[in-house]
């Protein structure tokens, strides 16, 4: 039906206030579930050191009667390090903007600092990840913290032409062909981490390589429950068990998709010279100035406690 002659509607009407939700919507995924899990602890200089040793092998250990007793050979421990990486964000916002009345929220310097801290934990989850090499650093080099790929040495399956790093952080994994992510891989791995005297209990591997372990099967295969009172079948790979060890998978988002890894927890920590902290930077004009920091390196107290299926394809 036609609308009345001379009606006066909102397309006509001038000052309507505008209708604009309180609240804002993020879906940018912030969970950091290997940083999150590392135990904290306090690191007092740039470059934090700690000791690792290990058993020989075992041997038949017999002697005859009234022997003289002759002293095992003594190894030293190992002594490691890696050095603390500046994780720092700031925010300017112009004093002028401080005044006006805002949708969502009401100061939009502790938005936008709330939200600086929420990245910087990812980029700190994806430091821990990644595989480089620590980096000393200069007055006009970045000090970097080596992270897992240049630890983990030796559990491991790789690519033809892959190379494990020296395992104390001074280099990197060398990258080989790429293979599918298989349960042999998998398998193969736990058990080397088993006879090296290893304890793993979780698995930080990307969606797509969480896809080919839902593939999983025989004895050692995924759970599928059904809840009570709802209709959905919900399969969830809560915990894999081998004659190796239990593990639970945690997919990441932040590790190389290309890389797979078995690791015993407590074995790794995160040793904080500078908690994050949010400080006032110098006012110098019509604004006003904010940076979050943050000072930390990876500690890998022993990796042959931990694994690594590398050199896995994609897509």
């Amino acid at each position: 039906m036609a609308q009345p002659t001379n009606t006066f509607d909102t397309y006509d009407a001038v000052g309507i206030r505008e209708d604009l939700s309180d609240i804002i919507y993020s879906v940018t995924p912030d969970d950091t579930p290997f940083y999150t899990a590392c135990k904290k602890t306090k690191a007092t200089n740039t470059l934090h050191e700690w000791q690792t040793d290990s058993l020989r092998n075992s041997a038949v250990n017999a002697h005859v009667e009234g022997g003289d007793t002759s002293a095992d050979q003594v190894t030293p421990t190992v002594r490691l390090g890696n050095y603390t990486q500046i994780f720092k964000n700031a925010v300017t916002i112009a004093d002028t903007e401080d005044g006006v009345l805002k949708a969502g929220r009401k100061q939009e310097m502790a938005y936008q600092m709330l939200k600086e801290a929420r990245q910087q934990k990812l980029d700190i989850e994806k430091a821990l990840f990644e595989n480089q090499e620590r980096v000393v650093g200069s007055a006009t080099v970045a000090r970097k913290l080596a992270g897992l790929g240049s630890w983990i040495k030796s559990n491991e399956s790789k690519g033809t032409g892959g190379a494990a790093p020296a395992g104390n952080g001074t280099n990197k994994r060398t990258d080989g062909t790429q293979r599918v992510f298989d349960q042999a891989k998998f398998d193969s791995v736990m058990e080397q981490i088993w006879s090296n005297g290893g304890d793993p209990d979780r698995v930080y591997l990307s969606p797509f390589q969480m896809n080919k372990a839902l593939g999983f099967t025989g004895n050692n295969n995924q759970r599928s429950t059904v809840q009570a009172g709802d209709s959905k079948v919900v399969k969830s790979l809560d915990v894999y068990v081998t004659p190796w060890g239990t593990v639970e998978f945690m997919p990441s988002r932040e590790n190389r998709s290309r890389d797979v890894y078995i690791l015993q927890n407590d074995m790794f920590c995160a040793a904080i010279l500078r908690p994050t902290k949010s400080v006032a930077l110098a006012k110098t004009g019509d604004s006003t100035k904010r940076q979050i920091l943050t000072e930390l390196t990876l500690v890998s107290k022993n990796e042959a406690a931990s694994g690594i299926v590398a050199d896995l394809t994609t897509s």
